[in-house]
């Protein structure tokens, strides 16, 4: 039978409920108990013989002559419900048998007692429809076997697959151990724009939108890092942000355009300290959240109770780029390198850029153990403090885990002069053809000349978090929507 048909069968089966006077999109629905609380409490429950309500989906249906078995779930659990027709009436039973299908919500009122197999059972005196369903189910129908329609149909695949509403159940569990973990440090948590006049705080290319009531272009934030920063001027020493963020940058892996970051600044701090400081709460939160220690992602066991590791950047390429001398070759030998590994390189590219696709594609994912990577040259982040006048590094720092890059942080540059001629080497990188920069910013300048206290800086790239913690190996596995092309 197809679609078509197995739809117009029940749409018949709604008219039916219709004709007999029945709603089948009621307004309200009796219920007395969730199904889990139900379960927990089924000794006292069933010793009562009290009539109860409970309400969910249909989800399996069996029958055995004048009786029916079914299984139903309302979010919180699954039972079995049993319809006989002794019991029930003839009315009731017969009507059940001609319009409920699975994938159909009912409201049951009866008792609760358990089968001679063991099974914890509402015995249903009486039903009523709560919202007929005129699609089957992926298990009846075809299953969700493409992987993109499972992404496209979200809402199915958590309800046909434990694992994945699990693994969605336990984001919000370690979204909210972040938050928890933060306040009890004391941050503050707030909101930044979402539409920004200039898209900064990252390198990036942004979207690009229009508002017509002022008549002026807007962009989709990259990060929120400016706005917090001027946070830190106005005198709010302490501060986080979780949210969207959005590139307008490829779809892969480990990148969505639309993601969650966590933002978070210390005045009075250096990246040193927000070493420690993150390696603490990221341990103290796999504890919490998994129970252990050590995890397990992509094949490799990971030990998170250990030291974090620490190695310099140019060490990093050194050991696994094969760059000799990274802080003192040309541009032309780090972009012959690239282009042995097959790295494209354009004219318009800088040494550190070149530097940095090299460091994404042969060191990171060689990275499995937890290890702050430090020491970058200057051209790699417009907006970190130098780690003195002599060097041309700054003090920045990515933690990669199991080959992925989970936090990028770094003491923050609050020289106005410094940060000013930053910035123009950004619009110069713009003018040669480079999309992905952190463009002046002529605001914020003005607020760091007010005096930007000494402050360091993170971003966590939660979508990536939890890709670790869930051993999950593809992003859009965690992001309950993830962006796609239309078929």
């Amino acid at each position: 039978m197809s679609l078509e048909d197995i739809r117009n069968e029940r749409i018949k089966k709604l008219e039916i409920l219709k004709e007999k006077g029945v709603d089948p999109y009621p307004v309200s629905v009796s219920r007395d108990f969730l199904i889990s609380e139900v379960l927990k409490d089924f000794s006292k429950l069933s010793k009562k013989k009290k009539h109860s309500y409970v309400v969910g989906r249909i989800m399996a249906i069996r029958e055995h002559g004048g009786s029916i078995f079914f299984d139903i779930n309302d979010g919180s659990s699954q039972m079995q419900a049993y319809l006989k027709k002794d019991e029930a009436g003839e009315e009731q039973f017969s009507l059940f048998r001609e319009t409920v299908d699975m994938g159909d919500f009912v409201e049951l009122k009866g008792s609760f007692f358990v089968t001679k197999k063991k099974e914890k059972t509402i015995k249903v005196s009486q039903w009523r429809m709560s919202a007929k369903s005129l699609r089957p189910l992926p298990a009846q129908w075809y299953g969700l076997q493409d992987t993109e329609e499972r992404f496209r149909k979200r809402y199915l695949d958590l309800l046909m697959n434990k694992e994945v509403k699990k693994r969605f159940l336990l984001r919000s569990k370690i979204i909210s151990e972040i938050r928890n973990f933060l306040d009890k440090e004391g941050f503050l948590e707030v909101e930044t724009p979402i539409l920004q006049l200039v898209a900064g705080g990252a390198l990036a290319e942004p979207f690009t939108t229009h508002h017509n009531a002022l008549d002026i272009d807007l962009y989709l934030r990259i990060a929120p890092e400016l706005y917090l920063k001027e946070l830190l001027i106005g005198g709010i020493t302490k501060v986080y942000e979780i949210g969207r963020s959005f590139r307008n940058e490829g779809i892969d892996a480990t990148h969505n355009p639309e993601f969650t970051m966590i933002e978070v600044y210390e005045a009075y701090r250096d990246a040193q300290y927000l070493q420690k400081f993150i390696e603490k709460g990221i341990k103290a939160i796999t504890k919490k959240i998994l129970g252990k220690n050590d995890i397990e992602f992509n094949g490799n066991k990971i030990s998170m109770s250990k030291k974090f590791n620490i190695l310099s950047y140019y060490d990093v390429l050194k050991k696994y780029a094969l760059l000799l001398d990274p802080a003192n070759s040309s541009r032309e030998d780090i972009a012959l390198k690239a282009k042995q590994f097959g790295i494209d390189v354009r004219d318009f590219e800088t040494k550190e850029k070149i530097m940095d696709n090299l460091f994404k594609k042969l060191c990171r994912p060689k990275i499995i153990q937890p290890t702050f990577v430090i020491d970058y040259p200057v051209g790699t982040s417009p907006l970190a403090k130098r780690k003195s006048k002599e060097n041309n590094l700054i003090d920045r720092f990515q933690l990669i885990i199991g080959g992925l890059e989970v936090v990028n942080g770094f003491s923050e540059l609050n020289d106005p002069i410094d940060q000013k001629e930053r910035f123009v080497e950004q619009d110069k990188a713009k003018e040669r053809g480079e999309k992905e920069i952190s463009p002046s910013d002529e605001d914020y300048l003005e607020a760091m000349e007010y005096g930007m206290p000494l402050a360091s800086g993170l971003g966590i790239g939660i979508d990536r978090l939890i890709m670790l913690l869930t051993d999950t190996h593809n992003i859009r596995e965690v992001i309950l929507f993830p962006t796609l092309k239309p078929k």
